[in-house]
């Protein structure tokens, strides 16, 4: 079976976020179990599986996505990882291709300048209270605190950049809080630097200690920082050590979330379902 890395949000390898894509054949999902093992063997933040689908659902492709411990309800970077491999193979050449996830129909398109825009449903935020331990697990005082809903993590607003990129939290600690991750961000120290807002995400409970670039994380903060900043279109940088970019606008219930993406492996699986 054929499997591949793709780095997502990138335009180089070795940057943004590694994805494993493995494209099934069909007709039915190989058994979960099989794919928890694929997930843990690669042992990237997430390991993407998409299966073809009959005409008439609403949706080309099936798709799931698993970390190296658990299934996940959304992943960005692996669908644009997903969306990378489709274009490659010749499956995917400009029209929305739409996937039925858990999360319901998510579309993307691949775009002529050799991007990929993510359609997801847009995450609202809520304030919320801090938890116990949170302070002492970041390492660093919580200016603001935020429920994402649906996307499960905790936004954290920050000072600054500078001390969202100097974060070393303790990720022991913040695995046994009763939360599925946070997200920490601050504006941009530079607004000529390229980009509009800082961020870093952390889920050591779902086994990703830190996630190098996030497409989920994006859908609660483009609304965020649009809001914020009175504008639609915003650009986020995730300031982990890889790095990467996501261009996001926000409307009223939809992020577009638009990146590029890298293949770095095209090899061989020796395992079958």
């Amino acid at each position: 079976m054929r499997i591949r890395i793709i780095d997502a949000f990138t335009d180089r390898p070795f940057a943004g976020n590694p994805a494993a894509v493995c494209l099934l054949d069909g007709p039915d999902w190989p058994e979960t179990a099989w794919m928890r093992r694929v997930a843990a063997e690669m042992n990237h933040s997430e390991t993407a599986f998409a299966l073809p689908l009959a005409a008439g659902g609403g949706a080309e492709w099936g798709l799931r996505w698993f970390t190296p411990v658990e299934e996940v309800n959304l992943c960005g970077h692996a669908t644009l990882a997903t969306v990378h491999a489709l274009r490659s193979d010749g499956l995917a050449a400009g029209a929305w291709v739409r996937f039925s996830t858990l999360s319901g129909i998510l579309r993307a398109r691949p775009e002529p300048d050799g991007s990929i825009t993510l359609d997801f449903p847009a995450a609202p935020v809520a304030p919320a209270a801090v938890p116990d331990g949170l302070r002492e697990a970041l390492g660093r005082p919580v200016q603001e605190l935020y429920d994402t809903g649906a996307v499960g993590d905790l936004l954290a607003v920050l000072p600054s950049e500078h001390a969202v990129r100097a974060l070393a939290p303790d990720l022991g600690a913040l695995a046994l809080l009763p939360i599925q991750g946070v997200i920490a961000t601050a504006p941009a120290d530079d607004p000529n630097g390229g980009y509009d807002f800082v961020s870093r995400v952390f889920c050591p409970g779902i086994g990703i200690p830190e996630d190098p670039v996030t497409g989920s994380a994006h859908t609660a903060l483009a609304p965020f920082w649009a809001q914020r900043l009175g504008r639609p279109a915003v650009t986020g940088y995730q300031a982990s050590v890889r790095g990467g970019l996501v261009a996001c606008e926000a409307t009223t219930d939809r992020v577009l979330l638009s990146g590029r993406a890298v293949t770095v492996l095209d090899g061989t699986l020796h395992s079958h379902p």
